[in-house]
């Protein structure tokens, strides 16, 4: 099935398949028109634009393969812009080819979307890759309170145990200045004592190393 708003490049689309051996069941030049006749033909691929009047692409996207999971969907867009390739991949679909592809690589791209593997214009694989990676290392760990280098040196050998004193003579500064910047880090932190600096510093690993 061919879904585009613009009847010459649909059409010639549903050429060039037919011209490869597939049976094109279907045209639709609208979202919703695309979800209402993909219930009724049952294609086995979807060819889909974006940028559709009534109902975007990707929302067609996930209609269609909601009510048809065995059913595939290949993107044919002119944008190969990054949240538009992202939001279709999370919409389902197997594949996105941008329009400047070939016939013979649209071609390719359809006949492996029916097996079943990914087909995507070179350098849109990589993209969805590192997506996937992204998501699949879970969500970055919050940022913790911005403490200043002078201020994680300090806390770091009040970790490993050094007094304020002892910490003053390793950094050369006055035991008043040490005093200050673990007052500063207390504050940030809003602990109200060593013991908390020494536990938050020891769960942000500052406790290790040289």
């Amino acid at each position: 099935m061919i879904v585009d708003d613009h009847p010459l490049w649909r059409d010639a689309v549903a050429r060039d398949l037919a011209s490869a051996g597939f049976d094109v069941v279907a045209t639709a030049g609208d979202g919703a028109a695309a979800v209402r006749i993909a219930a009724a033909s049952r294609p086995q691929v979807v060819v889909m634009d974006l940028q559709l009047p009534e109902l975007s692409g990707v929302e067609a996207t996930a209609r269609i393969l909601a009510a048809d999971p065995s059913c595939r969907v290949l993107v044919l867009s002119a944008s190969a812009e990054r949240p538009d390739v992202l939001e279709a991949i999370r919409a389902g679909a197997t594949g996105y080819l941008v329009k400047s592809a070939g016939a013979g690589e649209l071609v390719d791209a359809v006949a492996r979307t029916a097996r079943g593997e990914a087909a995507f214009t070179a350098g849109l694989a990589g993209l969805v890759l590192g997506e996937y990676r992204r998501l699949a290392a879970g969500p970055e760990p919050a940022a913790g309170p911005a403490l200043t280098g002078r201020e994680t040196e300090v806390l770091r050998l009040v970790a490993r145990g050094l007094t304020a004193k002892q910490v003053a003579t390793r950094l050369s500064l006055s035991v008043r200045t040490v005093q200050n910047h673990l007052q500063n880090v207390m504050d940030k932190l809003q602990v109200h004592n060593r013991a908390g600096l020494v536990r938050y510093a020891i769960e942000a690993g500052l406790d290790e190393g040289a």
